[in-house]
């Protein structure tokens, strides 16, 4: 089949790979732009977010103005 259109291939770490048409390979400032803009990862476990606004222990203070029930009741 002569007539056959010849695609572009591009070298791996497996081996030669086709490459569809229309399609850019992946460069490597493509992998290293990916990976810059990845999430930062932690490097050691992080400690629990349980102060302000995160205390769930804190819902259950009373408020510091809140009414008492009456005694005369």
């Amino acid at each position: 089949m002569s007539g056959a259109p010849k695609f572009a291939s591009e070298q791996t770490e497996i081996g030669e790979q086709t490459l569809i048409p229309e399609v850019q390979p992946i460069t490597t400032a493509d992998r290293l732009a990916m990976l810059a803009n990845a999430p930062m990862l932690p490097t050691k476990r992080q400690r629990d977010a349980d102060q302000g606004l995160f205390d769930t222990n804190a819902r259950n203070q009373i408020e510091m103005f809140d009414q008492l029930p009456s005694r005369d009741g």
